[in-house]
């Protein structure tokens, strides 16, 4: 396995918050980490569960209130 190419959102440029997630594909999943702690591990979820976060976001199901 080559190292993980990590990327960030391109929304985390535009606040002043701080509060930025990295994604990266790996082997057979997604991994996501906190770019502010990268060496405290990550979260690595199934493609198909990703994608489920994803549209669950977007369609603001996840029960909290985004901040853009």
């Amino acid at each position: 396995m080559t190292s993980p190419q990590w990327r960030k959102s391109s929304r985390s440029s535009d606040g002043t918050s701080g509060q930025c997630v990295e994604v990266a594909q790996l082997d057979d999943a997604i991994g996501l980490r906190d770019s502010k702690a990268p060496s405290s591990g990550h979260l690595s979820l199934s493609i198909g569960s990703f994608a489920g976060l994803v549209a669950r976001a977007k369609r603001n199901e996840l029960g909290f209130n985004a901040q853009r």
